[in-house]
Parts: structure tokens; C-alpha cells; sequence
């Protein structure tokens, strides 16, 4: 009894480091972060340029060009918006977490997600990929479930949603092509390059590709192994509601704003300017810019949109954060 139990130890030992450290944050890269920074340094360069320009021709100072852009929106009606769309997207995004882990890993209820995926928004702040590393680490220590599993049902869904917004974009181009810019016509020369990449990558999980390589039987790998296509079309399924909604939202938002748009405008739009917000710079000035190039001729109101926008649905998300707090923490650290 005694010589099974130590034989057993070290292995147990070794199980719990491997899981601490699947779960353990990294350092940053420092190199990502002046390549961030740099990025960040010309968005607000190129901003300053297009409204000092843009307040010129009106006669303006540029602080008084942007004072007179933010009096002008109707901020009652936008905040109700914001509010209601921001809780919305916190219910679909907690409901395809939950979804993804009872597929991949366990029966975890959608009530006793909440209080995690809330938390995570309060790091998303910072970056969103950061957020989910620190639901993995909840999970692990809250539920005891293996940190490398948990972080390949994180790597699941990120990767689900880059293709998620993909698709979108590529239904938006197809009602509204002939009024996006030309650098939209990239995006069904994607679309067909991001198939033929999608079906290369199922059939090598599933085994029919390169059957005898081992690189698919790395645990941080473990979902993508047990994922069927069906998966992949759920998740798109559970997740549309929230940029549908996402389009009929910033749609009314921008009209507030002074700034008129139509719905299939927004359609391939907001999958690329969203995709830019999740690069993690400060404050998300990829997605502002992206605004004021999408909508040259409203430089001042796409500029006040883009960073109200974006910071208010980050800053608000955080606060539904820190109202799940005190029960996440109670969870996490009470035996």
C-alpha cells in the first residue's frame, strides 16, 4: 500500500505542475509590444492628420472641431443602446462558452459560467486573448479540470471566431459589394483560400490526413481532436445573433451620431473593424482608424463614434465584470 502510494506520487506530482503550468501566464514579448506600440503610434498619427485637416477646412481648431462633433450626438438614446446591446452580447458570448466546454470537456451549467466569463471581461480590457487565458486558469482551479484542456476549448473558440467574422464579411460583400472601397474585393479571395484551409484542417484532426503524425495528440490540441464539423457549424449558429444584432445596433448608433448608414453598409464592415479591435493596442486605435477610413467623408463624427464606441462596450463589459467579482472570487478561492 505504502509503496503504490509513493510510486503514484510523483506521477500525480508531475500532472498537477503540467497543469499549473498550462494555465501560468506567460511573460510578454517585448518585441510584440513596441510592434503594438509602433502600430498604435501611426492610427493616432493618421488620425490627427485626417481631423486637423478636416477642422481646418472648417475653419476650426481641431479642439473645437471635435467639441462640436460630441455635442451634436443624442447621448441618451445611445447609452440606453449601448447598455442593452452590451448585456445582450455578454448572454450569447457567455452561451457559447458554456456550449464549448460541455461539448469538449464537462456538464458545466450556463448559471456557473457567468460569474467567469464576466470576470474575464475585466483583463479583456487589456486584451482579449489575456481574458480568456484567465478563464482557463479559473476553471482549473475552481472545477480541477486539466488547464491544457481547458485552454484548447479557449483555442477552440478563437479560432471559430476568426472564421466566424470571415463568413459574415464575405455575406456582407455579396449584398453590398458594388458600395464597400476596392480593398474589400480581397475578401472572396479569402473566403475561398480560408475553405480550402478549413478543410485541410478537419480532415487531419479527423485522421484522414497525415494519419501517423503525432503533432494532433498535443493536449492543448484536445478539442480541435474531438470537434466535428457539426461543432464548427453550432458555434456560427450561437455566436450570429450577437453580430446581427451588432449591425442593427451600430446602425442606429451611427444615425445618432449624425452620420447616415444603412444596415448592409454595416454588414461587411463591422466583421473587419471588429477583428481589428480584438489587436490588443491601446484603446483599440486599429478600430477607430478603420472607422474613419471606412467613412472618409465624416472624419470628427467616425472618429467620436470609433472611440466611444468601442471603449464604452470594453469599459461597460468590465463593469458587468466587477458586479460577478466578489462571487467569482468566492468560488475561486473558497475550499
Amino acid at each position: 500500500m505504502t509503496e503504490s502510494t509513493e510510486t503514484e506520487n510523483p506521477a500525480t506530482q508531475d500532472s498537477n505542475e503540467s497543469q499549473e503550468e498550462a494555465v501560468k501566464p506567460r511573460k510578454p514579448n517585448p518585441v510584440g509590444r513596441i510592434l503594438f506600440l509602433i502600430l498604435t503610434a501611426i492610427c493616432f498619427g493618421y488620425l490627427y492628420y485626417r481631423l486637423n485637416g478636416a477642422a481646418m477646412r472648417e475653419g476650426l481648431s481641431l479642439l473645437d472641431y471635435m467639441s462640436q462633433v460630441f455635442s451634436n450626438v443624442n447621448w441618451i438614446p445611445w447609452l440606453m443602446l449601448m447598455i442593452g446591446y452590451s448585456l445582450f452580447y455578454f448572454l450569447i458570448d457567455t452561451l457559447v462558452v458554456t456550449k464549448a466546454l460541455n461539448w469538449f470537456l464537462a456538464d458545466i451549467k450556463y448559471k456557473d459560467i457567468l460569474p467567469i466569463r464576466a470576470s474575464a471581461y475585466i483583463i479583456s480590457i487589456f486584451n482579449e486573448q489575456i481574458g480568456k487565458g484567465a478563464m482557463a486558469y479559473y476553471l482549473n482551479k475552481r472545477d480541477q479540470i486539466p488547464g491544457w484542456e481547458v485552454g484548447s476549448v479557449m483555442l477552440f473558440i478563437m479560432f471559430c471566431e476568426v472564421f466566424y467574422l470571415l463568413i459574415w464579411a464575405t455575406i456582407g460583400f455579396a449584398f453590398g459589394g458594388s458600395n464597400l472601397p476596392e480593398v474589400f474585393g480581397l475578401i472572396p479571395y479569402i473566403a475561398v483560400g480560408a475553405t480550402l484551409f478549413f478543410i485541410v484542417w478537419l480532415l487531419y484532426f479527423n485522421g484522414r490526413l497525415l494519419p501517423n503524425n503525432k503533432f494532433r495528440d498535443r493536449r492543448i490540441l484536445h478539442a480541435f481532436r474531438l470537434a466535428q464539423p457539426w461543432h464548427y457549424c453550432m458555434f456560427f449558429v450561437l455566436r450570429s445573433p450577437a453580430l446581427l444584432a451588432a449591425v442593427v445596433v451600430y446602425t442606429t448608433a451611427l444615425n445618432l451620431f449624425g452620420v447616415d448608414a444603412s444596415l448592409l453598409n454595416l454588414l461587411p464592415y463591422l466583421p473587419v473593424i471588429f477583428f481589428a479591435a480584438a489587436v490588443p493596442t491601446p484603446m483599440r486605435a486599429a478600430a477607430i482608424t478603420f472607422w474613419v477610413i471606412l467613412f472618409p467623408e465624416n472624419e470628427g463624427q467616425m472618429a467620436a463614434f470609433g472611440f466611444v464606441q468601442h471603449n464604452f462596450f470594453i469599459l461597460f463589459n468590465a463593469i458587468i465584470g466587477l458586479i460577478f467579482w466578489r462571487r467569482a472570487q468566492r468560488e475561486l478561492f473558497t475550499d
